[in-house]
């Protein structure tokens, strides 16, 4: 072999000449036959330019792209001058594209996902999907895996690897299982769209090698891609998490039933990238994970988007780190992740002198070899707009203008530091992916779990899963009660110490996403979403009580997106919103030790690298937790929760917000007082169904629309009578907060607050009063009989006031020759925050203030959770206004 320093000049001979046969870097190089031995199959490809001539850019996020001029190829020997065979060659008329090579274990069968062409005049639902095809060496029958053209067209199917028992996992924007679900909430069954509203949401399926019984397993809101089997069996794969804006791909597991989902690498290291002068690294995405033989995932390190293609090879050790850095925020050492290019390889969109990796598949015979798909760096010579090599000339040029990427396919050894090329791409090509068809040690199978034996069958049957956490209380590990005047979970669970109003935390709130359709299936109005897109749509499934310790153990429904947020007595969250979703396959139970915060690098959700509990439970058996009621006997190292459910069954959510106190010892002292916050208190509409009011089952949903719900709540009458029935004050929200009075005379609202329905002037999508509480506002007074914002001359960081100036910084002078003052307007901060605790709102109306009494207990509680939420002005795209 050659070496990597001696290759630029033959390089560049391979890159202007093309050619698919024997290199003229390598045809002199003597065969390894440890290598040569295995086929080699490939994806050679036209490079696809939009209409001005630039590179279509690869964008990880959208996994269902098109770009037509793929072909499969297949190399008998892992060698230059092996003969090649198109084994896509006559499937179809026209271009087509070929994508996401896979393996079997024994090397015999390859799996990928093809697209046929486009047809001509066809809308876009009426254009081919991709599919899941299979070749096998043995037959040599190359098969699309569904047979049926109706199953096949359902979605698009992508990323697909072998799993130990034959099956085949996939990618796909089918969503089977969610797509049922829907028909429960009467609404149509759709794909719902990734929290970008860009494209179908691409989620984990699992399927049988002839294509039957297609099961979704994986239910996130945006996309999970690139799924690989691990040598324990378990599936890793790219996640989308994407709440709230959130935008992080990183690395999670699942195991093929769906169950024991969690986080596995990554999360707080999107900045992995290239460093730069300032000491900043670039967004780098972990593409294509693939386990190595020696258990570290290699992945191609690139940025999500961009017409470069590749990135850096790299490997994770994630079974010793789940971050990149030894400190928190991206600070301290990159300890988790390593190149193994021989050399540097930039990632941040400039020039990368030692080129660029766009795929990479290790080999399984010992070595340190992998199969990659790599472009050296090129850049236009002006002269003649010939591609020539990043070498010191021409890399001087007055101008230095990238020429397009030549990925071939090699041989790469990162401990010897040698390359041997095995197919050389023309000009206007590339070879964007190859795998091995050798054999290799069969991941480890996971069975699939029995009802009744592994599984509740109960719950099975419920279509339901358990959420069992240790304590809320429980922060990273850390008991995040422990202070100077010795609190700590086990003093605040004994009601001898704390009575019920000392505990922070009351409830569990449980969320789940709306599906959103795409416009063929529903044209909305997208001002429906309100102030903050990102916060998608929401309904609350329910609450449940929090236990004195810190616990919870709830049934909750099956094969949905879920988030929780902790809540206090009042329905107000405590802590800031989950920012990842959760998921429960039926009769799973999953168990959590506790919360954590969002900027948080400890393991939370990674069962093998996750701190202990900081809440060991009951310390013994036979007796109960301290000062609690005598039949609620412990089991050692039991929650509150775990015993309740031990004692008296697995409880489901509450639609409202009940306390009673099951744990205070009454021979100590009184049971703290029950207390409720029923929707059936609400005189305004009530945003569940009727029948869920008396009977909460999985089923129920509250579902909030700001003019359905919030808004009546300050149109509703609120007079107050004496004796003989005579008004005496009218505490009506519009009537204070309105621009008119009871005469109709245009007014500055009270407390420059206008809660009216009528459209906003500021953005006519929304009602004034939606507007006026959730945005900053201007100050007005009334001027000649009109409302008018309030100007103030502007001021600058000193305190001085500011003047109109030119472009040189001139005084600009009116035609008295005084300077022109700038005025502003004088805002008034919104009332409303990003949450019921966040909000100034609520101090209106805490016992004693202004409003003390004005607003009802569920009025409040209805307008917590619709911030807590999100303030969506509707949370079901369905009852929006269509466009």
């Amino acid at each position: 072999m050659k070496s990597l320093r001696a290759l630029p000049a033959l390089l560049l001979l391979s890159a202007c000449s093309g050619g698919g046969g024997e290199s003229s870097s390598g045809g002199d190089q003597a065969e390894d036959p440890v290598v040569v031995d295995y086929p080699v199959a490939f994806v050679r490809r036209q490079l696809s330019f939009e209409d001005d001539g630039a590179l279509v850019e690869d964008d990880v996020y959208s996994p269902a792209d098109f770009n037509p001029g793929a072909q499969l190829v297949l190399k008998d020997r892992a060698t230059p001058s092996a003969p090649e065979t198109v084994l896509s060659a006559g499937l179809f008329v026209g271009d087509y594209d070929v994508k996401d090579l896979n393996t079997s274990a024994d090397g015999q069968r390859l799996v990928f996902a093809m697209r046929a062409p486009e047809i001509e005049d066809a809308d876009d639902d009426e254009q081919p999907t991709w599919n899941i095809w299979l070749y096998d060496r043995e037959t040599r029958e190359l098969k699309r895996v569904i047979e049926s053209d109706l199953i096949a067209e359902e979605g698009q199917d992508v990323a697909p690897a072998f799993l130990p028992d034959g099956r085949i996992v996939f990618s796909s924007s089918r969503q089977r299982r969610s797509r049922a679900l829907l028909l429960d909430d009467n609404k149509p069954q759709f794909s719902s769209l990734s929290e970008d509203l860009q494209s179908e949401a691409f989620v984990l399926h699992v399927m049988e090698a002839d294509g039957s019984d297609i099961q979704q397993i994986s239910f996130n809101q945006s996309h999970d891609l690139q799924p690989t089997v691990l040598n324990d069996g378990r599936i890793l794969f790219n996640r989308w998490d994407n709440m709230g804006g959130v935008d992080n791909l990183s690395l999670y597991t699942i195991e093929p039933d769906g169950t024991d989902l969690a986080f596995h690498y990554g999360y707080h290291s999107q900045q992995t990238g290239t460093e730069n002068a300032d000491g900043e690294r670039a967004s780098a995405a972990f593409v294509k994970p693939r386990e190595m033989p020696d258990g570290r995932l290699l992945i191609t390190l690139r940025s999500p988007e961009g017409i470069s293609y590749g990135g850096d090879l790299v490997t994770i050790d994630s079974a010793n780190f789940t971050e990149a850095f030894s400190e928190p925020e991206g600070e301290g050492e990159l300890v988790g992740q390593a190149s193994i290019s021989v050399e540097e390889v930039i990632t941040d969109g400039s020039l990368s002198p030692h080129g660029l990796f766009a795929f990479a598949w290790p080999f399984y015979d010992g070595t340190s070899r992998l199969l990659v798909s790599w472009s050296e760096c090129r850049v236009l010579e002006m002269e003649t707009e010939l591609p020539r090599p990043c070498t010191e000339e021409w890399l001087n040029q007055e101008e230095v203008v990238p020429a397009d990427p030549l990925y071939g396919l090699w041989i790469y050894d990162y401990q010897e530091g040698t390359q041997l090329p095995i197919v050389v791409a023309d000009e206007g090509e590339m070879i964007s992916e190859g795998v091995t068809l050798e054999p290799r040690t069969e991941p480890t199978y996971i069975p699939e779990p029995v009802p009744g034996v592994d599984l509740d069958d109960k719950l099975v049957q419920e279509g339901a899963g358990i959420l069992d956490i240790r304590s809320v209380y429980d922060f990273d590990g850390e008991d995040i009660l422990v202070g100077e005047d010795g609190a700590d979970i086990a003093s605040i669970a004994d009601p001898g110490i704390t009575s019920a109003e000392f505990r922070p935390a009351r409830y569990l709130r449980v969320v789940k996403a709306a599906g959103i359709p795409d416009d063929d299936t529903l044209d909305f109005d997208r001002s429906a979403f309100g102030r903050n897109r990102a916060n998608g749509m929401r309904e609350i499934l329910g609450y449940t009580p929090i236990q004195p310790d810190g616990s919870v153990r709830v049934k909750l429904p099956a094969d949905i997106p879920l988030a929780i947020s902790v809540v206090d007595a009042d329905g107000r969250r405590i802590v800031g919103r989950h920012r990842s979703w959760l998921q429960l396959r039926a009769g799973e139970v999953r168990n959590c030790n506790g919360c954590h915060t969002g900027d948080s690098e400890v393991p939370h959700g990674r069962p093998d690298r996750e701190p202990a509990s900081a809440w060991e439970g009951s310390p013994t058996s036979g007796v109960p937790f301290p000062n609690t009621e005598p039949a609620l006997v412990a089991e050692m190292g039991e929650t509150m929760a775990q015993l309740l459910a031990r004692i008296a069954g697995e409880a489901g959510l509450e639609g409202d917000i009940n306390f009673s106190d099951l744990w205070t010892d009454p021979a100590l002292r009184a049971k703290d007082p029950s207390s409720s916050i029923p929707y059936a208190d609400l005189t305004t509409p009530i945003p569940v169904p009727a029948t869920c009011l008396d009977d909460w089952s999985g089923s129920c949903r509250s579902v909030i629309h700001y003019p359905a719900h919030v808004q009546p709540i300050w149109e509703k009458v609120r007079e107050i009578t004496d004796a003989g029935g005579a008004v005496i004050e009218d505490r009506t929200c519009t009537v204070c907060h309105s621009t008119r009075d009871a005469d109709g005379v245009l007014r500055v609202p009270a407390g420059q607050l206008d809660l009216t329905s009528a459209a906003s002037p500021v953005n006519a999508d929304w009602i004034t009063s939606y507007v006026e509480l959730l945005f900053d506002n201007p100050t007005q007074e009334l001027v000649d009989g009109a409302l008018t914002p309030v100007l103030v001359q502007e001021r600058d960081d000193n305190g001085n006031p500011v003047f109109e100036t030119d472009e040189d910084g001139n005084l600009i002078l009116d035609s008295d020759g005084n300077p022109i003052p700038v005025m502003v307007t004088v805002d008034i901060d919104r009332l409303m925050g990003n949450s019921a605790n966040g909000s100034r709102f609520f101090d209106l109306f805490e016992t004693g203030a202004d409003h003390g009494d004005y607003l009802e207990p569920a009025e409040l509680r209805l307008i917590s959770e619709w911030l807590d939420i999100g303030a969506q002005y509707y949370n079901d795209p369905f009852a929006a206004p269509v466009d």
